[in-house]
């Protein structure tokens, strides 16, 4: 998989690729991560990638010429290129799209900044638009990144132990059972004790049984969707 990022600010993206599984799926191949910067494609004389919004109003928009070359390179270099526009227009990005975005050999990803893209490239290029939750953030390369953690965590490999996957939030219609470790006591708060009786069925049973309890409560939307089917 390829992720190339479209970013006036490489260094907030690329320090995320430094450590732990995403670090490991780079040195393995696979994952290669490649960044774009619009004022590397402008034509102003002054570097700018921005200007005032037509219709007026506070804030500034970034403006079509930088983004159109440069999506028009990525396209011509790489035709079979996924581009996504991460915006707060976008449908709910979910586990789902996770899944189904993991099998795309290049994803793209645009990040907005200050008020936004000019409409004509979101419409000229975009593929899909996501949104990571119902609140505004400062640009587009935070959702970009929790796009791509999700999306990589479902490319074979990139997890050690790929059965993990199974019992994930998500996955089912219910939250994950919470997890403990050793200590089996700590400061008083002990493990479950069907936990430490090794008996599989009665574990699997009371996990469940705490994923309802779990979901009912932090997540009643999914729990009552859970219970139509059930």
């Amino acid at each position: 998989m390829q992720f190339s990022y479209v970013t006036l600010f490489e260094g907030l993206i690329a320090s995320y690729f430094e450590d732990s599984i995403l670090k490991r799926a780079i040195a393995k191949e696979l994952l290669h991560v490649t960044f774009f910067n619009p004022r590397d494609y402008t034509k102003n004389k002054h570097g700018k990638v921005d200007d005032y919004q037509a219709s007026g109003g506070a804030g500034l928009v970034l403006f079509p010429q930088p983004l159109f070359d440069l999506l028009r390179c990525i396209k011509k270099q790489s035709p079979q290129a996924y581009i996504v526009f991460p915006t707060p227009s976008g449908k709910l990005f979910t586990q789902n799209d996770a899944k189904r975005l993991a099998m795309k050999e290049h994803i793209v990803f645009v990040s907005g900044r200050y008020e936004g893209i000019d409409e004509r490239v979101i419409e000229t290029f975009a593929d899909e638009l996501f949104c990571i939750g119902d609140y505004v953030l400062t640009g587009g390369e935070l959702p970009s990144l929790v796009m791509s953690d999700a999306i990589s965590r479902n490319i074979k490999g990139v997890l050690g132990n790929e059965d993990s996957l199974s019992v994930e939030s998500f996955e089912t219609p219910l939250l994950e059972a919470p997890c403990f470790s050793k200590p089996s006591l700590y400061e008083g708060k002990p493990v479950p004790s069907e936990f430490l009786k090794g008996n599989h069925a009665k574990i699997t049973s009371l996990k469940n049984k705490m994923s309802e309890s779990k979901t009912k409560y932090f997540r009643p939307d999914l729990f009552s969707r859970f219970s139509v089917k059930h």
